[in-house]
């Protein structure tokens, strides 16, 4: 495990809630973050993205103006805003099942329930910059490969061919 130079990392966090965003910087600048920029509703989020280049984007899913999915589909989109390579972290008190699938097919990075915890938020960082997920397209999906596991034994006809010289697989490509 290496170690992770927050002072090198650039945050954006988008949350409607001041005093969660206060927390979440505390959190952040605790870890040794030194730029972090916030927005308080999905639109202001988009521009704070565009404006700053974030490494990360922690996002709210409930917001004003458009939520946090709607923000990570068009974050997601690769026609559309300049990063669509963007690691996600959905942190929400939102943790019912339909909305963990609803970020993942988004297009999330990881999902991360409120209240949050030190340590639980630092998993996730670790996790977005030390096992990045490669990033794929299919008809209907552009985004960290929402699968965890790598199932040796699948045969469908979208099993996933694995490339190392190949940051986007284009699942459509392989029939």
């Amino acid at each position: 495990m290496a170690k992770i130079d927050f002072e090198k990392l650039r945050f954006v966090v988008v949350d409607d809630n001041t005093h969660m965003r206060r927390i979440v910087r505390t959190l952040l600048r605790a870890f040794g973050s030194r730029e972090i920029y916030e927005a308080e509703d999905g639109a202001s989020g988009l521009e704070a993205v565009d404006a700053y280049s974030p490494d990360i984007l922690i996002a709210d899913i409930k917001m004003p103006i458009f939520d946090g999915i709607e923000l990570t589909q068009m974050i997601r989109n690769p026609e559309g805003p300049k990063h669509p390579f963007l690691p996600i972290i959905v942190l929400t008190a939102y943790s019912e099942k339909k909305h963990v699938i609803q970020a993942r097919d988004a297009g999330a990075t990881e999902f991360l329930c409120k209240p949050v915890s030190a340590s639980a938020l630092f998993r996730r960082i670790q996790n977005v910059i030390e096992n990045p997920r490669p990033v794929i397209r299919t008809r209907n999906f552009f985004g960290p490969d929402r699968r965890r596991y790598i199932n040796p034994n699948f045969g469908g006809e979208e099993r996933r061919v694995a490339d190392s010289s190949s940051y986007v697989v284009d699942l459509n490509s392989l029939s």
